[in-house]
């Protein structure tokens, strides 16, 4: 049985100073309501009715009124760099998708030279051997990736051709295993910038070209000739020694490789010397 009261004193502190464990409290009811000789209130929920609660004088917060301009330097400048970045020179499209398209594209010429820059590096990087395909061995596929880089004056700046291995064609355990690779935390950057304005010191960024082709291949990987570069033997298939982009494994590679130079280098921590900061 539930009891419903208006108002009630709950005898908290004289229970506890009692020590009344398991005794029966009983409340006293002070109302201004009348007292009535009614039997107690049951509960039935089936017949509850929710009674609307209405709040007086509520008043909404007050709104500013002023209508906000841009200054009149910054006019159409938002829609001017959104169109400049998002769609560069509308003179060249899109950039092509595959090699077809790249042959007729208006840019073909600039793409195709971006193409040979691509593999004069893999050729000088030593980046695979043409031998015969394996038996059983069914080679991973690739793609080039093109990419026109727009200037500040929305001209095209560069013309980039990639080479790209498509890596969801390959098999754990089978041409990759370990795939983790440690990146650079947020806060440690912050702390050596902190430390560089600290100190008044000079901070060089230094971007490496092709930066995965450092990095050398456990694992046997065995790849299709790229397109439009095939040799005169198209049933040779590249043998990779180098991880190139795509590969699940070419960051942690290319991490490998790098932890390795820098270590021959001498920044290395000793316990007895203090560590080098790279």
């Amino acid at each position: 049985m539930v009891v419903i009261s208006r108002d009630a004193i709950f005898l908290e502190k004289q229970f506890i100073q009692e020590g009344g464990i398991g005794r029966q409290i009983v409340l006293d009811e002070e109302s201004s309501m009348p007292q009535t000789n009614q039997a107690p209130i049951s509960m039935d929920t089936n017949k509850l009715v929710e009674t609307p609660i209405h709040v007086k004088n509520v008043t909404e917060p007050r709104r500013s009124g002023r209508v906000t301009r841009n200054p009149a330097r910054y006019l159409n400048l938002h829609e001017n760099v959104q169109e400049l970045f998002i769609h560069g020179d509308n003179d060249h499209g899109d950039d092509p998708f595959t090699y077809e398209e790249t042959i007729s594209d208006i840019d073909s010429f600039k793409l195709l030279e971006a193409m040979k820059s691509e593999i004069d590096s893999m050729n000088e990087s030593q980046v695979w051997d043409l031998v015969d395909p394996p038996e059983g061995i069914i080679p991973i596929r690739n793609k080039w990736v093109f990419k026109r880089k727009i200037g500040a004056d929305g001209k095209v700046e560069t013309y980039k051709a990639r080479l790209v291995a498509k890596g969801n064609r390959q098999r754990q355990e089978v041409n990759y295993k370990e795939t983790f690779s440690p990146v650079a935390m947020l806060k440690s950057i912050r702390i050596m910038l902190a430390i560089t304005a600290h100190y008044d010191y000079e901070v060089w960024q230094m971007d490496v070209k092709t930066a995965f082709l450092n990095g050398h291949t456990e694992e046997d990987i065995f790849m299709d000739q790229p397109r439009g570069f095939e040799s005169n033997d198209k049933s040779k298939v590249c043998k990779l020694k180098r991880s190139i982009y795509g590969l699940k494994q070419a960051s942690r590679s290319w991490n490998r490789r790098f932890d390795e130079v820098v270590k021959s280098f001498g920044f290395i921590k000793n316990e007895d010397e203090p560590c080098l900061v790279f």
